[in-house]
């Protein structure tokens, strides 16, 4: 089974990656563009188990290791 893990700086936390993007994007014509948020995405592999299962414990690992949840929201996909 399959997790995908999506991490994204909370709203108001400064984020210089996504800044820097959005200027690199106007400097190389892509006008338009009004903000960035840059993330990352963790894909696991698990062993065979059910989806409620699979779900709780990618979250406990997104709490403990995954996600600052100070400063990071995360949402986990199973499949």
């Amino acid at each position: 089974m399959k997790a995908r893990v999506h991490v994204m700086l909370k709203d108001g936390v400064l984020d210089p990656q996504g800044e820097a993007v959005r200027h690199a994007l106007g400097a190389l014509g892509f006008d338009g563009v009004e903000g960035v948020r840059q993330g990352k995405v963790i894909e696991l592999e698990l062993a065979d188990i059910d989806a409620e299962t699979a779900k709780a414990q990618v979250g406990e690992m997104c709490e403990k290791l995954l996600a600052n949840t100070v400063i990071e929201s995360y949402q986990v996909e199973i499949g």
